[in-house]
């Protein structure tokens, strides 16, 4: 449990760091949703977000389930 939790709080602090470093307007969730697709893919990582997270904020996320949509 405490290694599950360690990893979270490096996760997150790796992507604040990439965030504030590349100048991203992105949120926390949307580069998490781009790097979790995208994983594998030997893409420098400004290009790869910049041409992912283009899609994120066109509104392209008719798939998103809304959890209080009644």
């Amino acid at each position: 449990m405490k290694t599950q939790v360690r990893i979270a709080i490096s996760v997150y602090v790796l992507v604040a760091i990439v965030k504030k470093e590349l100048g991203l307007q992105a949120g926390m969730y949307e580069i998490l949703q781009v790097l979790s697709v995208t994983r594998f893919e030997k893409t420098p990582l400004k290009s790869l977000l910049s041409q992912h997270l283009s899609n994120f904020s066109q509104g392209n996320l008719h798939n998103q389930l809304s959890l209080f949509d009644l």
